[in-house]
C-alpha cells in the first residue's frame, strides 16, 4: 500500500460527510446526494472489474439493471425484505458467472469481452422494452415494458420502521463503505493478488500456473454482484425501475467515472462519480451549455492530459511538494507504479 494516509483520510472523509450532510442541507439535496452515493457503488464495481481485474466491460449497466429489476420483482412478490436484496445481488452475479464462463474459458480477447457485454446490455434493453403487455409478468409483478415497474416497495429497518430520506442516505453510504472495505480485503488475499497480477501480465501469470480464467470469472461475478446491489438501492431510491437503466448512456457514464477517477484505483472512481454527477445536476439547471458536450470535453481532457486519472495525480502531489521543500529535483521523486496505485 503506497499511500495509506490518502486511503484512511479518504475513508474518514466519506464517513464525516455522511453524518454531516443531512444536518446542513435541505431534504432535496440529501435526496440528490443519495443517488450520487448509489452510483458511486456502481462506479466502484467497475473500478474493481476493469481497474483491478483488467476486464474491460463496456456494458456494465447490464448487471446494474438486472439488480434493480430483480429487487423490484422480488419486492412485489415477496415483500421488500433482505431476501429481495440478496436476490438483487445473486441474479446479476449468476448471470455474470454464466456469461463469464463462456467468455473467459473460451479465451475471448479483451476487446471482444467489451463488445459482448455491450451487446448484452443492448439486448436486455430491447427485451425489457418489448414487454409492455399485461401478459408479461413474473409472479404478480408486471414487467411494464417501456413504462417500467412503478411503486416499487422500499426497504424498512429490521424493527419495521420506514426508511426515510436521511435513513436511505445513511444506508447508501454504509453499503458504499462496506463494498469498498470488502474489495480492499479481497485484494489483500491470495486471490486478489492473483487478480492484480493477471491485470499486469496475463501471460506471465498463466505460465506461473495460475488459473487465469477462474480468477477472471470470480472477479467478473463479484463486480456483477456489487453492481446489482447498486441497482437494488437505485430501485429503492426512486421506487421505480425502467429499461433505460440498461441504456448506452448509463454504460458510458460508468466508464467516464472510472477513467476520470483513475483506472487502477478504488477511491478515484468513487470521488469522480460523485463530482461528475453533481456537475451534471448543476449544468442540467441551465439551458445554455449541453451536458453531454461538457462531459465529452472532460473525458477528452483526462484521456489526453491526465491518462492515469485524478486519484493518482492527487497522490503524487505530496511527494512533489515534499521534494521541492527538500530541494530535490522533480525527476528524483518516486511517484509509484500502477500496481502500487491500484491499492488506493
Amino acid at each position: 500500500m503506497k499511500n495509506p494516509v490518502l486511503n484512511i483520510s479518504s475513508l474518514v472523509g466519506v464517513i464525516v460527510l455522511a453524518f454531516a450532510i443531512p444536518y446542513f442541507v435541505e431534504a432535496f439535496t440529501v435526496l440528490n446526494f443519495t443517488v450520487y452515493i448509489i452510483m458511486a457503488i456502481l462506479s466502484l464495481s467497475l473500478a474493481f472489474v476493469w481497474g483491478m481485474g483488467g476486464i474491460m466491460v463496456l456494458g456494465h449497466s447490464a448487471f446494474f439493471g438486472l439488480g434493480a429489476y430483480a429487487y423490484a420483482i422480488a419486492a412485489v412478490n415477496f415483500g421488500p425484505g433482505w431476501e429481495a436484496v440478496t436476490l438483487s445481488m445473486l441474479v446479476p452475479a449468476t448471470f455474470a458467472a454464466l456469461l463469464g464462463y463462456f467468455m473467459f474459458y473460451g479465451r475471448i480477447s479483451d476487446i471482444y469481452v467489451g463488445v459482448i457485454t455491450l451487446a448484452v446490455t443492448l439486448i436486455l434493453f430491447n427485451l425489457i422494452n418489448s414487454t409492455s403487455g399485461p401478459q408479461y409478468k413474473i409472479g404478480s409483478a408486471p414487467i411494464g415494458g417501456y413504462n417500467g415497474i412503478t411503486a416499487v416497495p422500499t426497504l424498512s429497518w429490521p424493527n419495521g420502521n420506514f426508511i426515510d430520506i436521511n435513513g436511505m442516505f445513511y444506508l447508501s453510504v454504509g453499503l458504499l463503505i462496506l463494498s469498498y472495505l470488502f474489495i480492499r480485503y479481497y485484494l489483500s488475499t491470495r486471490y486478489g493478488k492473483v487478480t492484480v497480477a493477471i491485470r499486469e501480465n496475463e501471460r506471465r501469470a498463466e505460465l506461473l500456473g495460475y488459473n487465469v480464467a477462474q480468477s477472471k470469472l470470480i472477479t467478473f461475478s463479484i463486480g456483477g454482484a456489487i453492481a446489482g446491489l447498486a441497482g437494488c438501492m437505485f430501485a429503492n431510491w426512486g421506487s421505480f425501475v425502467g429499461p433505460t437503466i440498461f441504456g448506452l448512456v448509463q454504460s458510458a457514464q460508468i466508464i467516464i467515472w472510472v477513467i476520470v477517477g483513475g483506472r487502477g484505483t478504488l477511491i478515484g472512481p468513487i470521488l469522480s462519480c460523485i463530482a461528475i454527477q453533481w456537475m451534471t445536476t448543476q449544468l442540467g439547471m441551465q439551458q445554455v451549455v449541453n451536458v453531454g458536450f461538457v462531459l465529452g470535453i472532460v473525458l477528452t481532457i483526462f484521456v489526453l492530459l491526465v491518462p492515469s486519472g485524478l486519484a493518482p495525480l492527487l497522490a503524487k502531489i505530496p511527494n512533489v511538494v515534499r521534494s521541492r521543500l527538500n530541494g530535490k529535483p522533480k525527476e528524483d521523486v518516486a511517484l509509484g507504479s500502477p500496481a502500487e496505485e491500484g491499492q488506493t
